[in-house]
């Protein structure tokens, strides 16, 4: 039976979730982290899109993508079969890196885009990884709230939902449960 296609329009907007096969790490090591991001520019040199949020877990990645004009399946074969054969190849494995086909839901609302964001950058701390998100070092988060520069995200359109100081109510939306953007969410 043929896969279900997916649904994509040029400026789609998805929250991507890719994990190992069998639950397994498909990050042993500071440097296959690096690589990973290192292939993702890869991927957005060709298909360019914007990288608005990512968390690269230990055994799975969340990356909140907004395609331009190239379907998601393009960026995303090439990034996980890229990093696939990398990954056997360093850690002298056979088989599959990641488990089935990687998830990609569409990101339909303003409400949802944060929401998405949020839980990407709470995933550390919500799995007792960390005992606050900015103490992760493989997310986003610290770019958000102006702890570190980051060239591979895109903080722009997030950010331009909160008022200033953005990172400050960022920061507060994000680590505060009852705290809600001061705008209207269509």
């Amino acid at each position: 039976m043929p896969r279900k296609k997916r649904i994509w329009f040029p400026q789609a907007m998805y929250h991507i979730t890719t994990r190992g096969n069998r639950k397994s790490a498909i990050f042993l090591d500071k440097g296959d982290r690096l690589m990973y991001m290192d292939l993702l520019e890869d991927a957005r040199a060709r298909y360019p899109f914007h990288l608005l949020s990512y968390c690269l877990m230990t055994n799975h990645v969340h990356l909140q993508l907004q395609t331009l004009n190239d379907p998601i399946d393009k960026i995303m074969y090439l990034l996980n079969s890229k990093y696939a054969k990398y990954f056997n190849k360093k850690h002298d494995y056979v088989g599959h890196v990641f488990q089935g086909r990687y998830g990609a839901e569409l990101i339909d609302s303003k409400q949802y885009e944060l929401d998405v964001s949020k839980y990407i950058h709470l995933n550390p701390h919500e799995a007792k990884m960390v005992k606050k998100p900015e103490h992760y070092p493989y997310s986003s988060y610290r770019a958000y709230i102006s702890l570190e520069k980051n060239n591979h995200v895109q903080l722009e359109r997030i950010l331009s939902y909160f008022p200033k100081p953005q990172a400050y109510h960022y920061k507060q939306f994000v680590e505060q449960p009852d705290v809600l953007p001061d705008f209207p969410l269509i």
